[in-house]
């Protein structure tokens, strides 16, 4: 497949279904946790799609393009974080959990395989 835009990109699908599949999940959280955990584990969440539109947009040059990736990266793992504290607050389950740290974890590997290979992506200049 012809990759035209970030939106193309599957690694930036996914990290957009992951936010998104958040943003409902957290709904249901507690209004007490609207400005801190809810806010925080949404915003980190969606700057994971966001970091890699970037990087996409800084394709020309290979350091910019990871330097971008790899806030993706970071988001990924504060998202995370903020996933454990979510569990341990019984605001999902076990299930939900374990779900979405695999999805998680196989979106860090694309990121950190684009990270490894910047060549790949990036645009070819003289």
């Amino acid at each position: 497949m012809l990759i035209r835009s970030f939106r193309d990109l599957d690694v930036y699908v996914r990290s957009k279904a992951q936010a998104m599949e958040l943003f409902h999940l957290t709904e249901s959280f507690p209004k007490s946790e609207t400005y801190s955990l809810t806010d925080q584990i949404r915003r980190s969440s969606r700057s994971v799609a966001a970091n890699i539109a970037e990087a996409w947009g800084k394709r020309r040059y290979a350091n910019s393009f990871v330097a971008k990736l790899s806030d993706s990266e970071a988001e990924l793992y504060e998202t995370q974080a903020w996933l454990d504290f979510s569990l341990e607050c019984g605001y999902i389950t076990d299930e939900q959990y374990s779900g979405l740290q695999e999805r998680y974890e196989a979106l860090v590997r694309s990121i950190v395989g684009m990270i490894t290979y910047p060549d790949k992506w990036c645009l070819k200049t003289k």
